[in-house]
């Protein structure tokens, strides 16, 4: 196995519960795992549900000389995703064949349906070689929050949206008036100079008035020393500051709107159509929410969101 800064394979357990670790053979293919057929209690049993019957897709739609093919024969579902984004992606330091969050969660749900078993091995993706990762080869698909745009869907396709992020608002642990974006008005925010945040506050609220400061870390603080009512930023990166940080929490959804989709070949629409048919089984069937839950769920103050609608946005 070959270890570059630019690019690293890992396997990937499929299951993040600490009673039954689930590991693969490192940079092999003829590892296996076992997805669990229910939710343990304890510790790992949120974890556990994202799993809990997870769909497999039927013989019949794994079409002769695809892509899908070619990933049940190589027996590896191999993925862009990133090792250090909290709540998304993110590698145990104690145990790097773990890697868990939502991103993480979903591709092991992905190669649960074409392999029967979540066999993930992961190529960790810089923004700017994403594209090139899939135009080689080297991937099947990205999960790394990576936002449709019509400039990219010219050299990638995308299935999804798979979720959408945007800005949104934290606030205080111990406030409970500020509920989104609905309750800032003539409050004092917190903005990141220089982000979409500065103008898209005044837009939803006018009479808010802005602070701003360089840095998300002194954003945070301000925010701890009550210097501001709330802190508007990118959801994810919200949710990231509350996991290491219980002085502060996430509260309602996103007020802006900014779609991730799952990064394919450019062209291959067999492939992008069997996703987009996967991603409508694991919202319905519940396991795309456990997935939210067991991760940006567990330091955000709101229900389970709504799904983007499939094809929604320009470029998807």
């Amino acid at each position: 196995m070959s270890v570059t800064s630019m690019r690293r394979r890992i396997p990937v357990a499929g299951a993040v519960l600490a009673a039954a670790a689930l590991t693969l053979t490192a940079c092999s293919s003829a590892g296996s795992a076992a997805v669990p057929d229910d939710a343990s209690s304890g510790e790992g049993a949120e974890a556990s549900a994202v799993f809990a019957d997870a769909p497999v897709a039927d013989d019949d739609l794994i079409l002769p000389g695809s892509t899908m093919e070619a990933i049940r024969e190589r027996g590896t579902l191999v993925v862009a995703e990133a090792l250090d984004a909290p709540l998304l992606s993110q590698q145990d330091p104690t145990n790097p064949d773990s890697v868990t969050g939502f991103d993480a969660d979903l591709a092991k749900l992905l190669a649960i349906y074409i392999l029967g078993e979540p066999n993930v091995e992961i190529v960790p993706p810089a923004s700017e070689t994403r594209e090139a990762l899939l135009a080689n080869g080297t991937v099947d698909v990205v999960f790394n929050t990576y936002t449709i745009t019509e400039e990219r869907a010219e050299q990638v396709s995308f299935a999804g949206p798979y979720f959408s992020s945007g800005l949104a608002v934290a606030v205080g642990a111990d406030e409970e008036d500020i509920t989104g974006i609905d309750d800032l008005g003539g409050k004092t925010v917190i903005v990141g100079a220089n982000t979409p945040a500065v103008t898209a506050v005044p837009e939803h609220q006018p009479t808010a008035e802005l602070i701003d400061f360089a840095t998300d870390p002194q954003a945070v603080q301000a925010l701890i020393q009550g210097r501001g009512d709330a802190y508007v930023q990118d959801y994810t990166l919200l949710a990231s500051d509350a996991a290491s940080n219980d002085a502060i929490k996430v509260v309602g959804q996103p007020f802006t709107s900014e779609p991730y989709g799952i990064g394919l070949a450019h062209g291959d629409e067999d492939f992008k159509q069997f996703i987009n048919d996967w991603l409508l089984k694991i919202q319905e069937g519940g396991q795309w929410g456990a997935a939210w839950q067991a991760s940006l769920g567990t330091v955000v103050e709101s229900d389970v969101p709504t799904p983007p609608a499939i094809g929604s946005v320009p470029g998807s």
